[in-house]
């Protein structure tokens, strides 16, 4: 009936708002890879569950101080830039992405080092608890195509977009696509090619269609990436309203915001992600909810590079509007999403209380901006499986089976009286990768730290 069975406690949103834990449950994996069910002790079959499925050796019981929590969900990643991760987080964005980001980037030409770079990075995401990322690649098909399948070999769940960058005016003649006909026949083909990847691999590669952002596209590549979106039904991403400079640029251009010209385009659909969005004024706020476009809040990035700190209670509670998280990788350092979420709430409250002392309390902040941990937690998993319109980011029947196992031992825990909902906090606050012990992506175990490498196993 089931592939496997495991007992133990985990923690999933119910809502933005709310976590449930299940303590002390059955979660019956199927076949697929799926959650068939999640058995409670005072269910009926709870006990003869147990004995059939350990006499079969197919029954996982954590031992004391773990516990399951959702893989993490990564909506904005700039893969290549892992290799300048920690790099001149001093610099505005745009003296930051001509002094060092497009140079590392240009370097992609070469598959070999795109190889090292990719495969690496892939690894230390699914160390990190990610269970499924959304990639910026770079303008190269050949080795875009490789991040794809890097991520179909070790079993992360990859959403991957060749980058689009041909305005020469806007990027360096060493590094931007030839004209708008080549970048789009070449992210035709690269959308080909990922989603013949995708029919040998379980738990799913998917081809982005991925301007960069407007002020590095042409008007002809912007309308024939919306088109290429609308033929092939794929998922979009791009930067929208990010900095002062990036959101002037397109007015100044448009004279309109990042959302309406996006939109212009075909580019704003239920399949799209834009980051960061510091500076959606109402009126693009109300043409996200009305297209289903979601947001990937970066809360690192956003304090070196954002400006502004993300309106996110705004975004949830006013408009609606579907929210994950993104590490942004290397505007943001971390590859942890743990980082992240915690970055979020602090964001919030600073958004909240303000940042100038010099003026007035009743100034100095946004009221009603700060979020909970648990709406960041919401963020980086069951916000993230929304966002991309997949059955991810809960522990819930019919969704994969993408969770990360957690041993709280070293955190301090003094009481065995200590309440669920207290435990899972300090693993929010308090975890890093060396917590993480099992990683599984479709009903697959992908990493554990009892072992150096583990390779994708049922």
């Amino acid at each position: 009936m089931f592939k496997f069975i495991v007992k133990g406690t985990g923690f999933s949103s119910i809502d933005s708002k709310n976590v449930k834990a299940f303590e002390n449950c059955l979660f019956c994996i199927s076949e697929e890879g799926t959650v068939g069910a999640i058995i409670s002790p005072e269910e009926k079959e709870y006990q003869a569950l147990i004995k059939e499925y350990s006499e079969k050796n197919k029954f996982q019981e954590l031992t004391h101080g773990q516990f399951i929590l959702p893989g993490f969900i990564d909506l904005h990643i700039h893969a290549p830039q892992w290799a300048q991760a920690g790099t001149a987080l001093d610099l505005p964005l745009y003296d930051w992405l001509n002094t060092y980001t497009f140079p590392l980037e240009a370097k992609f030409s070469d598959r070999h080092f795109a190889e090292t770079v990719y495969s690496d990075l892939v690894s230390q995401l699914i160390k990190n608890g990610t269970t499924t990322a959304l990639y910026f690649a770079t303008v190269h098909r050949q080795s875009s195509l490789r991040l794809a399948e890097i991520c179909s070999e070790k079993g992360q769940r990859g959403l991957v977009g060749k980058v689009v960058m041909d305005d020469p005016e806007q990027n360096p003649e060493y590094y931007r696509d030839a004209t708008a006909n080549e970048a789009l026949a070449e992210t035709e083909l690269f959308i080909q090619e990922v989603l013949e990847l995708n029919k040998r691999t379980p738990q799913g590669v998917y081809p982005v269609v991925t301007p960069r952002f407007i002020p590095s596209c042409t008007d002809d590549s912007l309308k024939g990436l919306g088109a290429l979106a609308a033929k092939y039904d794929v998922h979009i991403q791009s930067h929208c309203s990010e900095s002062d400079w990036a959101h002037s640029f397109v007015q100044e251009r448009f004279g309109k915001n990042d959302a309406f010209a996006l939109n212009d385009f075909g580019l704003l659909t239920e399949k799209a992600i834009m980051a960061h969005c510091g500076f959606l004024s109402d009126d693009d706020m109300a043409l996200f909810a009305d297209k289903g476009t979601a947001v990937a809040h970066c809360p690192i990035s956003n304090a070196y590079f954002g400006n502004a700190v993300t309106p996110i209670a705004k975004l949830l509670n006013n408009y609606k509007i579907e929210t994950g998280l993104g590490s942004d990788i290397s505007g943001g350092f971390s590859p942890s999403l743990f980082d992240n979420i915690r970055q979020a709430v602090i964001s919030s409250r600073m958004l909240e209380d303000g940042v100038d002392k010099e003026c007035c309390s009743e100034k100095r902040g946004v009221a009603g901006s700060s979020i909970s941990l648990n709406e960041a937690f919401y963020l980086a998993t069951a916000g993230g499986g929304e966002s991309l319109s997949l059955p991810i980011g809960k522990l819930a029947v019919d969704y994969a089976w993408d969770v990360q196992i957690v041993d709280s031992k070293t955190l301090p825990i003094f009481s065995e009286e200590e309440p669920l909902l207290s435990i899972f906090q300090k693993i929010l606050y308090l975890s890093r990768p060396e917590h993480i012990h099992e990683v599984w992506i479709q009903g697959k175990k992908v990493h554990d730290r009892n072992r150096m490498e583990v390779e994708v196993q049922a």
